[in-house]
């Protein structure tokens, strides 16, 4: 696969965004950009093959870390409201000089989906990934208890895969834990942190958190007009078959498709399942096109 990947920097509300831009090795992709958020508490480098992929086939793939996230500036106000990283994602567009397609996993779904709801035009096509509206409540409870169950850290990778391995134990623990190390820092105590500010899973004094309230998601989800995908795992304990239901009474154009083996990881989970189903609806897109 001849890709070409390139660290970049992108600006954001609260400074710096850091991103990857992955390229056919023949030059820039000519079909077009595409952005791809990743969920809370992850960086961008959960994308890293899917989007290697997709550059294959010709597009231009910006992988960005959200703000407080991986290789991204923290926000100096702790402001981790789904508010600001639309704000994000709309200046990240200015940028491109494009619509991109957004693929959003989780908070980063909500995040293009709210985006395009609410300021139609902002992107040319909306890729969900394991999201919708509705949510199972004990399924986020679990993300939420994971994400805050370790603030003195980790002692080292072991310790990190073991937690790893716990929370996903549909996944083989990796015999080389060293790919973990992208998604972590060293504390000034000298241990291991997940890699994004701990304001992020902080409620803010007005009592608002990151995630986006379902009045809002199902509002914006009236108004997407773009071509939508939803690829949600099978055994995602997030998105239920009420919530796939609810999403495509929404908008009825959108396509949703069950990715069997997977949980609410859908890319991590069945790469080559998620590439075929977004590639191939990347295509269809490309077809219809004035240009395509």
């Amino acid at each position: 696969m001849n890709v070409i990947r390139e660290t970049v920097e992108l600006r954001g509300g609260a400074g710096t965004l850091a991103a990857d831009r992955w390229t056919p090795g023949t030059g820039n992709g000519d079909r077009g950009a595409v952005v791809m958020l990743h969920g809370g508490g992850q960086t961008r480098h959960s994308w890293n093959r899917a989007a290697a992929g997709i550059a294959a086939d010709g597009w231009t793939v910006h992988t960005l870390d959200t703000r407080g996230h991986g290789g991204s500036d923290w926000a100096p106000d702790g402001d981790y409201r789904i508010g600001r990283l639309v704000e994000d994602l709309r200046a990240v567009t200015d940028q491109l000089g494009e619509p991109p397609v957004v693929f959003g996993a989780s908070l980063g779904g909500m995040t293009g989906l709210i985006a395009e709801g609410e300021q139609p035009g902002t992107v040319r096509a909306l890729v969900l990934v394991d999201i919708t509206p509705k949510v199972e409540p004990d399924g986020v409870e679990r993300i939420a208890a994971f994400m805050t169950s370790r603030p003195d850290g980790f002692a080292d990778l072991d310790e990190v895969a073991d937690a790893v391995a716990a929370y996903q134990p549909h996944r083989t623990r990796p015999a080389n834990v060293e790919g973990l190390r992208r998604n972590l820092r060293e504390g000034a105590d000298g241990r291991l942190h997940w890699h994004w500010d701990p304001a992020f899973t902080k409620p803010r004094v007005d009592g608002e958190t990151p995630v986006g309230t379902h009045a809002r998601m199902v509002a914006a989800a009236r108004a997407v007009a773009v071509p939508t995908l939803l690829l949600h795992g099978g055994r995602s304990d997030i998105v239920s078959a009420d919530g796939v239901a609810e999403l495509l009474a929404l908008i009825p154009h959108a396509t949703a498709v069950n990715v069997a083996e997977a949980g609410h990881m859908v890319a991590g989970d069945d790469n080559a399942v998620f590439v075929a189903e977004a590639g191939g609806f990347l295509r269809a897109l490309d077809a219809a096109s004035p240009t395509g």
